[in-house]
Formats: C-alpha cells, structure tokens, sequence
C-alpha cells in the first residue's frame, strides 16, 4: 500500500478553517435519496429537501445523491410529483455539489431491460436536466447492460461510475463464486469500460470490515481511478467497514447525515469527520454547520415521516441480514406483501426459503431488481406451493431471468426451475446469451402514441415507458384529467403532529376513557327512518344511527363531483410539442373546460365487486396488487390453464390463468385499478 495513503495523525485540532489534510477522504451524502428510501419507504418529498439544499451545498461533499434508485417510481405513484422536476428544483439551489443517481445499467430506474431507444434518450434527458453523476450497476453484474447507457453518458460528457455489487455465498468473502478475484476482475472490466471511478456496491451492509481492507487493498493495486465504498448500516457492521476501508486507502465513500443514517440506512458522516480529526484524510468538514442541518431535519423535516419509521424493534440493527441477506428496502416489501395477505406468520418460512430460490435463479446478487424477483418467487412458493408442486406461482420477472433477458446469472440457473418457468414463453422456450436488449424492440415511438392525447413533452412520454400503468394515471393527475385521491396529498408538519398525538392517545387508552366520561345525553324517541350503521375508526366500532326527517330513507350511490385541481400544485397544459430545453416548462394554464379542449372527467368510481353467488368459476386476486392488463375480452373462448389476467403485486407480475375451459363471462376491474386479496378479478362461465 502507498504511504500516500496510509492513515496518519498529525496534529489534533478542531477548527473549520483548518487547514487541508494531505489525502482527504471524499464524501458522497445520500440523505436526499438513499437515506429516505432505506428509512421511509423513498417517501421523502421534494419541498422537505430544499429547506437544506443550501446548506448541505455548503459542506463540501463530493457529491450529493438526489435522485435515482426507487425515487423515479415512489414519486409518481405515491406522492404525485413529477420526478423531472426535482431533478431542476434542487439544481437551483445546489450551485457548486454535483448531482449523483443511481441507475440501474440497461434497467434505468424501472424493474426489467428496456430497449435501447429509451435507454438512450432516458440518459440523455437525465444529464439535460441536471444530473452529473451516474453511478450504474447491474443487478447480476453482466456488464454487457452497461453498453448502451455508457456510451450516451460519456457523449454527454458526465462522470461514469461503475459498480460491482458485492455478494456472499458464504458467511465472509470466499466460496467459488464470490471471492476476491471475482471482484477485482469485475473491477478491471469497468476500468477498461472507462469508468471514471469504481465503486463497491454492498447494499445489505455484508462487507466485514477486514475483508473491506483485503478488498479495497487489491483494488488499489490492480486498477488505477478512484475507489468509492457504498455499504448500508443494516448489519452493524458499515461503520467499522467504512474505517478499515479508509486504512487500506478508499477514495470516497457514503453517508448519510445522522438524522437519516443507521438501521437500514448508511453510517452517519458527523463520527466518521471527528474520527478523521488531525489525520491526513481528514474531510475538512465543518461539524457545527452538520450539526445545524441535522437540527433542522430533526425539529421540521423528519416528523411528517415518523409513521412511516419502523419503531417496532428496539435495535437499531439486523444481525439477521448476514443469515437471509435480505436488503431492508426488500425485507420492508416482503413484510407489507405477508402483512396484506394476513400472512405475517409466515416470515420465518420465507426466510428458509429465500437461499433456496437464489439458489435456483442462479446466485443472483440480491440488489433491485433481482432482490424483488427472489423475494416475491420466495413468498409466491410459500403461500401457493404444496406437497404435489413447487414454482407454482411464477413471476413475469423470473420468467424473463430464466429466459436471459436480465443478462448472465453468476452461477447457472436450476435446469428444472429454468424449463417450468419457459413452458410456453411467449419469447421461445430456448434461453439466449447475447446482451439482452439486442432482442427487445423499439419502445418509444409507441409510449408517444399511447399517451399523444395526454401529453407530447419527451420526459413525460419516459414516464410512461418506465411505467406504463402507473406512469399514465400520473399524467391524467397531472394534467388534470383526472383528479389524485387525497392519499398522495403533502402532508404538513401541522397534520402530522396531530396525527402522532391521536395515535398515541388511542394506544395510551386516554382517548377511550375520555370518551367515556363524557356524559352521555338522553337520547331522543327513534323516528321511522331511522337507519343504524357499524363504523369502524382506527379498529374501534362505533353505531351510528342517522334518521332522515324529510322524506323516506334511500340508500343512493355519492354523485360524481367535479375533478379539482391537483392539491401538488396548478394544472399544466400538455406541451404541444417535444421540449428541447429543461427550463422550457408548460406554464400554469386555465383549466381544460375552456372551448376546443378536454373537460374534466369525474373521478373513476371503484369497480363493482360481482356478487358472492355469481354462476361461473370465478378468478379471484390471490394477493393485492394493481391489474396491469386482462389478457381475454368478455365473451372469448378460454381453455384450461390460459392467462386471463397480469397482476402486479409488490412490483412484480403474476399471470393468473383459469383453471377451467369456457366462456370470460365478466370482466370486473380496469386498467391500472387496485385491488384486494380474493376480490373477483373475473369469472369463466
């Protein structure tokens, strides 16, 4: 190891203007992206980040993470805001920190391969916009998904970073395939990619601290650009990691203010710039001015999320992640899905099962998307499996792995698993072992189509080819076609302390025996229309008796109200045509009723579930999820074991196919409409 970067102490003085360390450590802050996903499920909205935009521009990071990763997606599906625009509204306020992204490789933001249009023009319009910055990986570390993405960041003259995701078959590095030639060699295959820095990508926290200077060690002496270390906290181990790490020489490495940092998250940056204190890698930060960001996260910012935090558990980590290596943004998916389908019983049987379906889908890394499509095959075999059958319920997603369309597993994937799963994919029943995108068509001439009605501006049209289902129902709420339910309305700090007090007067049991103290009044003679309902109020029944004193009681469905505005903001018009500039936004424009163009239309009202008795055999939702698309139209022939319908469940889709021959009777859902476990999806007559 080179003494230049062998760590040192030197005089032991705190002082911000000190002066510069002879190797500083470099830092990447990931408050603004990673830290919200690991936390709160990437809840995080744009107007709680800018209240410390400038600030954190003031520190000197060398980099800061803002967009990326699950943002892309949480934004517009749950908070209803468009992702390109918080990519320009931080801009404006970070005027000297580069912007950093995570991108996953041919994947781009989105959970499969997209074709290599859009791929191409994603990039594009992510450096148009802001972005500096692209940290790429690959799910299965097949670096042949990097070839298209690489090459437009490069002509747009950003910085490529290349990541190896790091990985164990074994307790510590080492079996035969996760080992540390594996990671060098991989590492050597980025340089000569060109990559401008390297990093090591260990998204459960399984990066021991020693094998961190092993590996940070051989990295330094076999390839020549910056080595950056991306490790979360979920183990305990990342802290400890991060300064053996730091010994053996890394350039750069990840944190989180303290606010943001620990459990599932990343080790926070205020020890590690006091640890480093006096040495010749000290980062030259100034703790007071950390200190005021973290006041202001903590007392304004963080409140509105605290029922999104995990306080369920006492510690702050999970020593179970070196046994399941479940990464916390899988675990917290696995746990929702198990929670919705009233099997949480059941976690322990997926975590049993989990190694065994990696296993099967070749040793993949368990990074998104990968770690989606092993995670939901693993609660699929538990829930649907029995004694006669295993794979019984498999994915789209490890249809497409086992057919090579996310690129080359580590290891070879089980033969059995592999011919189940290709039994009548539609792609052929052959794997291929060329770069997957070859084989994908054009995807972007047909995503303007399908939304021209809506919108022409490219960035939107991406939206929609990320997303297509969940992307078009953002544009019809963004354009005020259609009006956003209240649960993706901004939630104010007002709003939210409320709402904490309720909660813990209901679990305190104050708010019960307040209730009950209440003098109860003498209750009037009931008239003719009086009607009597059971509500329900945080699990608490209530009756309530309404009496209509004008005229005989009948029970109508609500009438339809008027579309109101956007509560994220005014209505934008489509753009009439493709903008070329990132400033070039629609202005706030009058609403749609105006001549020549679109009225509103009144909230889609919830699809009628059919009748208990309805005649026919009858397709049921096996788990919630969102219908993507039916496959059969009412009135078409079906025969036994034909997919009538696609369900995502938990970013993954399930074909559901009948069990019997006959006639689609109803169809009872649309597009793009949410449903529940064992709602009548349909019914074969």
């Amino acid at each position: 190891m080179s003494k230049h970067h062998e760590l040192k102490q030197t005089e032991i003085k705190y002082d911000k203007d000190r002066p510069a360390a002879a190797n500083p450590l470099k830092v990447e802050d990931l408050t603004l992206r990673d830290g919200h996903q690991s936390l709160f499920a990437t809840r995080g909205r744009t107007e709680d980040m800018i209240p410390v935009a400038e600030m954190m521009d003031e520190i000197g990071f060398w980099a800061v993470e803002v967009w990326g990763g699950a943002t892309f997606d949480t934004m517009h599906r749950f908070l209803n805001e468009d992702p390109w625009d918080r990519l320009r509204d931080l801009k404006r306020y970070f005027k000297k920190t580069p912007f950093s992204m995570l991108l996953r490789g041919q994947n781009l933001v989105g959970y499969r391969n997209y074709p290599d249009d859009v791929a191409r023009v994603f990039v594009e319009r992510a450096a148009e916009n802001g972005m500096d910055i692209f940290r790429t990986f690959d799910a299965l570390n097949d670096f042949r998904n990097f070839e298209t993405v690489v090459d437009v960041i490069k002509k747009c003259g950003k910085h490529f970073q290349g990541c190896v995701c790091y990985s164990l078959t074994e307790p510590r590095m080492g079996g035969d395939v996760y080992n540390l030639d594996y990671f060098v060699n991989k590492a050597k295959e980025l340089e000569e990619m060109g990559a401008d820095t390297v990093c090591v990508k260990d998204m459960a926290g399984l990066l021991a601290p020693y094998d961190a200077f092993s590996l940070i060690k051989a990295l330094k002496e076999n390839i020549s650009v910056p080595i950056h270390l991306h490790s979360h906290f979920t183990s305990g181990m990342a802290s400890l990691t991060h300064m053996k790490a730091v010994e053996a020489g890394v350039d750069i490495i990840d944190t989180c203010m303290s606010s943001y940092a620990y459990r599932t998250s990343h080790p926070a940056i205020e020890p590690m710039v006091m640890s480093l204190l006096g040495t010749n890698r000290d980062t030259g930060f100034d703790i007071e001015s950390l200190a005021k960001i973290n006041e202001k996260l903590e007392k304004d910012i963080l409140p509105k999320y605290k029922h999104l935090l995990d306080d369920s558990k006492v510690s702050v980590i999970d020593i179970n992640v070196l046994l399941h290596q479940t990464p916390g943004g899988m675990l917290s998916n696995l746990v929702n899905q198990l929670r919705e389908m009233d099997a949480l019983d059941r976690i322990d049987d997926v975590y049993r099962e989990l190694p065994k379906v990696r296993k099967d889908l070749g040793q993949v890394p368990l990074v998104t998307p990968t770690s989606q499509i092993v995670g939901i095959q693993t609660v699929n075999n538990v829930l649907f499996d029995d004694e006669n059958e295993s794979y019984k319920m498999i994915t789209s997603q490890v249809k497409d792995l086992c057919f090579g369309l996310y690129g080359k597993t580590p290891a070879g994937v089980n033969p059995e698993v592999q011919k189940k799963a290709l039994k009548g994919y539609p792609r052929g029943e052959t794997p291929i072992d060329c770069r997957p995108a070859e084989i994908l068509e054009p995807e972007l001439e047909n995503a303007r189509e399908a939304v021209k009605d809506i919108t022409s501006d490219i960035d939107d049209v991406l939206i929609y080819a990320l997303y297509p289902v969940t992307g078009k129902k953002f544009l019809k709420y963004k354009y005020g076609i259609e009006t956003p339910p209240d649960s993706v309305r901004p939630k104010s700090l007002e709003e939210a302390k409320k709402q904490e007090e309720l909660v813990r007067k209901v679990r305190s049991g104050e708010l019960r025996d307040a209730l009950e103290k209440i003098e109860k009044k003498a209750e009037p003679p009931e008239g003719e229309n009086v009607r009597k309902f059971n509500v329900y109020v945080d699990g608490e029944e209530f009756e309530v008796a309404v009496e209509d004193t004008g005229m005989p009681f009948v029970a109508a469905a609500p009438a339809a109200q008027p579309a109101q505005a956007t509560p994220s903001g005014p209505r934008r018009e489509a753009p009439a045509a493709q903008k070329t500039e990132p400033a070039a936004r629609p202005a706030p424009s009058k609403p749609r009723a105006e001549a020549g163009e679109k009225k509103q239309e009144a909230p889609k009202e919830e699809a009628k579930k059919p009748a208990a008795d309805v005649e026919g055999h009858p397709i049921k939702a096996p788990m919630p999820g969102i219908i993507v698309r039916y496959e059969e139209k009412e009135g078409v022939k079906v025969e036994e074991g034909d997919t009538i319908v696609i369900l995502e469940a938990m970013k993954m889709e399930n074909s559901l196919t009948t069990p019997v021959s006959g006639t689609v009777k109803s169809i009872n859902f649309s597009e793009g409409d949410s449903v529940a476990k064992g709602d009548i999806l349909c019914v074969i007559a």
